[in-house]
């Protein structure tokens, strides 16, 4: 049913995405789908990775852990943005695109007052992509 997973993840809140990475495992080990894992950075220094490439070997050093976690293929993809807080959703859109994937598992926070003025980015994934996304919370 699915054959390429694309997972969003910001590295440095890697723990709050423990339920959406399993979510991901355990459908790509049921349907033999392969998993991206997708992250978006600037390409100024950050806390994470001093320069794009630096963010690269770490996402890709994340991707193998969880492929090993979870017994299934795993890639990483980086895609630089000039503002990641603000090109966020669309740089998502883009990559899964990109990556033509055909599932998007994504982690999502519990909806707060803030959710009410500005979409999440989940939700507008949800809306624009032509993969099919699935939220999970937790």
């Amino acid at each position: 049913m699915f054959k390429n997973i694309m997972v969003p993840v910001d590295l440095a809140h890697a723990g709050d995405l423990v339920r959406a990475l399993q979510c991901a495992g355990d459908l790509a080990k049921h349907y033999g789908a392969t998993i991206t894992y997708v992250g978006v950075t600037a390409s100024a220094p950050s806390a994470l990775a001093h320069n794009p490439n630096e963010y690269q070997a770490k996402l890709a050093e994340f991707a193998g852990a969880q492929g090993k976690a979870h017994g299934v293929t795993t890639s990483a993809h980086t895609v630089i943005s000039h503002d990641p807080t603000a090109d966020l959703d669309d740089a998502l859109l883009k990559a899964s695109k990109e990556l033509n994937a055909d599932l998007v598992v994504m982690a999502s926070h519990l909806p707060n007052l803030t959710d009410y003025i500005w979409p999440s980015n989940g939700g507008k994934v949800a809306a624009h992509a032509k993969a099919s996304v699935m939220v999970v919370r937790g």
